[in-house]
């Protein structure tokens, strides 16, 4: 038994589609970063609603910013300097620490190919503008990991990256909506690369 599961574990690690745990542990760790800004953004909430009569509550509720936005949807890349375009499904977790000025955003994509698997993980701090009750837009620079597998290599570099937001809401409760992020990428990597991508999908408050 003992030599039949050493032969098992062999043809398992001998296989292409091997599990690359450096890609899971990118999507763990900003899954955290997510999670922890949410967590503290849905207390922070819950503490200044606490004392308030149910009925002034109810009527706040409305008007109010969610404590924290979902993004789901999916993304494309295009490198400037030639290539084809790449996509990937994209995920975001945003959260408002100053009303009207700071916006955080924690993101990740995961672009697969034939011969390569890349994980961006983002960290934007955006400027929001209220365009109207239905529509807004946030500009927002930060921080970005790349980690990049190809051709049996294992490569990890940071880049800066720039995004535009833009958001609308149908309902004046703003519960569902959809997004649009424009976004310019440089890598301070060796070569300095430089890409242009698009995201957009579904937004979902959570008040």
């Amino acid at each position: 038994m003992a030599r039949l599961g050493d032969m098992l574990c062999r043809f398992v690690l001998s296989r292409e589609y091997v599990l690359d745990w450096n890609s899971m542990r990118a999507c763990f760790f900003v899954l955290a970063i997510a999670c922890c800004f949410l967590s503290m953004s849905l207390s922070a909430h819950g503490q200044s609603s606490a004392g308030r009569p149910s009925s002034a509550l109810q009527g706040a509720s409305d008007d109010k910013d969610p404590a924290a936005i979902l993004e789901i949807g999916a993304a494309t890349s295009w490198n400037v300097a030639g290539g084809a375009a790449t996509f990937a499904p994209n995920f975001a977790v945003e959260t408002t620490p100053i009303e009207n000025w700071l916006e955080i955003e924690a993101g990740v994509s995961p672009f697969f190919t034939r011969s390569s698997t890349e994980w961006d993980v983002d960290l934007l701090f955006k400027k929001p503008w209220t365009l109207s009750r239905k529509a807004e837009f946030m500009l927002g620079v930060g921080p970005e990991w790349v980690h990049l597998r190809q051709n049996g290599m294992t490569t990890n570099s940071i880049a800066g990256e720039v995004a535009g937001d833009f958001m609308f809401w149908p309902a004046r409760k703003h519960r569902f909506g959809w997004f649009l992020e424009p976004a310019y990428d440089y890598s301070f990597a060796r070569g300095h690369q430089q890409s242009i991508g698009m995201s957009g999908g579904l937004l979902i408050a959570i008040h």
